[in-house]
């Protein structure tokens, strides 16, 4: 990519609300060092037995997997592993908050790799895009998604998106076949993808792209096959039974906090400025989920407190309910825009929005 090609990153205004953010964050780095000592052995072991039990699971199926149900089950498992270890482990360990040695993280994250998806190309996605950007079209690469979809109202529109939120929801159980298989290439191999305005790929991340893809489909369709003697159909039967549990399982997570109707979707000026403070972007573009108990603290990494995560990216999800706690004091004093739903009610204003933006907003304009 030339230079031409890259885009000057948008900026975000200073507008004195770093005086309210500058308190948030001396509350919340108090609160952190009090609650540390505890939640601190709470972090280490997730990072230990989550993948383990995927392994356990894996090695369950390559044991007793002669027995279809066995087989699929230990699969179906996996599923939901695989998205609790990336909600718990994957994610923190990108953000560096598992361990206090960056060696240590950064050899965690490696775990995305051996479970199909690249990490080096969605780190990219995740911190330098989607952390920086949530909600900017152009800019955002964990919303920017397959060409099928609008989610952005600013997005470039097609005849096939006016029908959008009836073939959508029937594909949505196809999303992580679509990023470990197609999208992760894309990226690497399309010049035009968001995430090439920043960055030039290494070489070597290449040759680990098929390395890690290779691994992935050898120990979860071939590698069972040999040992239980299975067919071909069965075991991609199992594989596409992971895949199906961990899609629906992680959308539930990823298309609650942003993609929605309440949310704004803000743009830059020709000045290439935003409106809005980058805290203020964050709160208006993000809303957290309403339920909460200890499955969902444990298992599903705390993901319905996402507004303080984007506030503070680099605290573990163990501090989250307490730092949300604070949140919620500071938008009441200073009347901040912080948004929580039920995560049906998330949900609905997903699939509001897909309609929303099955046409351009000037329909007439569109036609003419």
């Amino acid at each position: 990519m030339t230079r031409m090609e890259r885009r000057a990153k948008p900026i975000y205004p200073r507008n004195g609300d770093e005086v309210i953010f500058t308190e948030l964050r001396r509350e919340v780095k108090k609160t952190v060092s009090l609650l540390e000592g505890k939640r601190r052995r709470t972090i280490v072991f997730k990072a230990l037995i989550l993948p383990l039990l995927y392994f356990a699971v894996y090695t369950c199926a390559l044991v007793f997997g002669d027995h279809s149900l066995v087989y699929y089950t230990c699969y179906f498992l996996m599923g939901l592993l695989l998205v609790s270890i990336f909600l718990n482990v994957i994610h923190d360990a990108v953000h560096g908050t598992i361990f206090t040695s960056e060696k240590l993280n950064n050899a965690y994250v490696y775990l995305f790799d051996f479970m199909g998806a690249n990490s080096f190309i969605w780190k990219l996605r995740h911190i330098r895009f989607h952390h920086n950007y949530p909600n900017v079209n152009g800019w955002d690469t964990d919303i920017e998604q397959s060409s099928l979809a609008r989610v952005f109202p600013s997005g470039s529109f097609s005849r096939m998106h006016k029908y959008q939120h009836i073939y959508l929801p029937f594909l949505y159980p196809l999303y992580l076949a679509n990023w470990l298989l197609i999208r992760d290439f894309k990226d690497f191999f399309n010049k035009k993808k968001t995430v090439r305005k920043l960055i030039e790929i290494p070489k070597i991340e290449y040759v680990k792209l098929f390395i890690f893809k290779g691994i992935f489909l050898f120990y979860m369709i071939v590698l069972p096959k040999m040992i239980l003697d299975v067919s071909w159909t069965v075991a991609l039967i199992a594989f596409a039974i992971m895949l199906f549990t961990a899609s629906i399982a992680s959308l539930m997570v990823l298309l609650s906090p942003h993609a929605n109707t309440e949310s704004s979707f803000p743009l830059p000026n020709e000045d290439n400025r935003f409106e809005h403070s980058w805290m203020m972007h964050m709160l208006m573009t993000t809303n957290d989920i309403t339920h909460d108990n200890w499955f969902t603290r444990f298992f599903m990494g705390c993901f319905n407190y996402h507004v303080v995560h984007h506030l503070f990216p680099n605290v573990n999800h163990a501090y989250y309910p307490e730092i949300t706690a604070i949140l919620k004091q500071k938008a009441k004093q200073y009347n901040l825009p912080y948004r929580e739903y039920p995560l049906t009610t998330s949900l609905r204003n997903h699939y509001r929005l897909l309609r929303s933006n099955r046409q351009v907003e000037n329909i007439f304009e569109e036609t003419m």
